[in-house]
């Protein structure tokens, strides 16, 4: 039986994946609190993570490899100000809360992520 090596294919070509979560993750680092599906926000949550561990580091390389992703503007704050935050945290950055479904449409499941205070 096929499985999914890792993570979500959110009905998109991978291009489109990768342009999707880098959106929701700016979102996420510049209003520091979204509102999203569940699926997106799971995935967006494994992505988020992985910047702010790098950007905690503090090198040059780590630097150099989130701009690579993120604008200036987004990538000063993600280095200045959230990854001080959880210097002695070893993860779970951000928190994922369900609010059941949407409303209008097609009721797929809604949730908020949030990175933990």
């Amino acid at each position: 039986m096929r499985k999914l090596k890792r993570g979500r294919k959110l009905s998109r070509k991978s291009d489109q994946r990768k342009a999707l979560l880098k959106a929701l993750a700016t979102a996420l680092i510049l209003r520091e609190r979204i509102r999203t599906t569940e699926a997106k926000a799971k995935e967006v949550q494994r992505f988020v993570e992985k910047c702010v561990t790098r950007a905690k580091s503090g090198s040059i390389s780590s630097k150099r490899l989130l701009a690579k992703i993120f604008s200036p503007k987004i990538l000063k704050k993600l280095v200045n100000e959230i990854s001080p935050r959880y210097k002695e945290r070893q993860g779970g950055y951000t928190r994922v809360i369900k609010l059941g479904p949407r409303i209008k449409g097609e009721a797929a499941e809604m949730a908020f992520i949030e990175f933990i205070k």
